[in-house]
């Protein structure tokens, strides 16, 4: 599946899955329900997957455990708070840097506002440079889609 069309439609279920469940329940329960639907149509979704990280050189120095992995290639973070925060936002940019994902989400079902933005590695840029500083303005061209729908 084009992912384009991958991330239309975990954006739609998620959404959908915000409308109907609201906001205020555990992360865990926005996880399963996610996983759920998205498995109910026909799509892989590894939950809690272990994901490698890899240093500068290309050497393997250990894992870190994405919400969700559908199709093997994107990468669901999930949070129910009630914004998103510069944390949340370094922190799928550094999953995708580290696990050398190409595509992440980032979603939000804590607030009363559906949240979530989409996030590309650029690997033109990042060819050979995972060292130094500015991690988030030197190796990614990350471009966010901020989608809110007010439930009231």
């Amino acid at each position: 599946m084009e992912i384009k069309a991958l991330c239309d439609q975990v954006r739609q279920t998620a959404y959908d899955i915000h409308v109907y469940h609201g906001n205020g329940h555990l992360e865990k329960v926005y996880e399963n329900a996610l996983a759920h639907r998205l498995r109910k149509m026909g799509l892989t979704v590894e939950q809690q997957q272990p994901i490698q990280v890899f240093d500068e050189d290309g050497t393997l120095i250990g894992d870190y455990v994405a919400d969700l992995l559908v199709e093997e290639e994107l990468i669901v973070e999930l949070k129910a708070v009630k914004s998103i925060i510069p944390e949340h936002i370094a922190q799928i940019l550094g999953y995708l840097a580290s696990s050398r994902k190409e595509h992440g989400l980032l979603i939000n079902f804590g607030s009363y506002k559906f949240q979530i933005k989409k996030y590309i590695w650029d690997s033109e840029r990042g060819k050979g440079g995972f060292s130094g500083g500015g991690i988030i303005s030197s190796i990614f061209f990350a471009f966010s889609v901020f989608f809110e729908a007010m439930f009231r």
